[in-house]
């Protein structure tokens, strides 16, 4: 099985990378192929709602400029999804919307290519605000028919400065039991999803 975590800070190596590493630590224990790709200070613009992903219906967006097709073909290719962003003014960062607004559109446009993956909203936040970058990148799992596992507590980290999250222990301990729960729900679904339910 496979686990894509995306990276939607700018700041590579910071506190938002920091929790996606963590919890891809018991997948990879439990062998399971993973990675992690930076979107965040890569050229990747907004949807222009162009709808020409549903005219093509080639899994790709028609606009081939910047990075997002081959994010969008990792995206597919993955079992279980962990999108990750900081707090900025109480949501995901530019990057990380335009991914959610893109992939969304043309995994729908294209049969929904993400129904029955697992997927996993993590948020870093300095103090406050990140409820509400959870619920942005869970609002296009869900409408893309994805599983979203639960956790311990909310999926967050407390950190301001680069590397600050390390002493969030609860956050970290939140971040490990993510990715215990993403390996146990893979395990107990991967024999029905290919009959998974919905209109294509």
């Amino acid at each position: 099985m496979r686990a894509l975590a995306i990276n939607g800070s700018p700041r590579k190596g910071g506190n938002t990378q920091i929790l996606l590493e963590k919890a891809l630590e018991p997948l990879n224990r439990a062998g399971w192929e993973t990675e992690l790709v930076q979107i965040g200070g890569k050229k990747i613009q907004g949807c222009l709602a162009c709808r020409k992903c549903a005219e093509n219906l080639d899994q790709k967006c028609a606009v081939k400029k910047d990075i997002f097709n081959e994010i969008m073909g990792k995206m597919i290719s993955a079992d279980a999804l962990i999108l990750g962003s900081p707090t900025y003014f109480t949501d995901v960062s530019a990057e990380m919307k335009a991914l959610l607004d893109r992939s969304g559109l043309v995994a729908l446009a294209n049969g929904r290519l993400f129904k029955g993956k697992i997927g996993a909203a993590v948020a870093a936040q300095r103090r406050a605000g990140s409820i509400h970058v959870f619920d942005t990148i869970n609002h296009m799992f869900l409408m893309n028919q994805m599983i979203i596992p639960g956790s311990i507590y909310w999926n967050m980290g407390l950190g301001r400065e680069k590397g600050e999250v390390k002493e969030d222990a609860e956050g970290l301990a939140n971040m490990e039991n993510l990715g215990l729960t993403i390996d146990w729900l893979a395990k107990a679904i991967k024999p029905q999803m290919g009959a998974f339910p919905g209109a294509n």
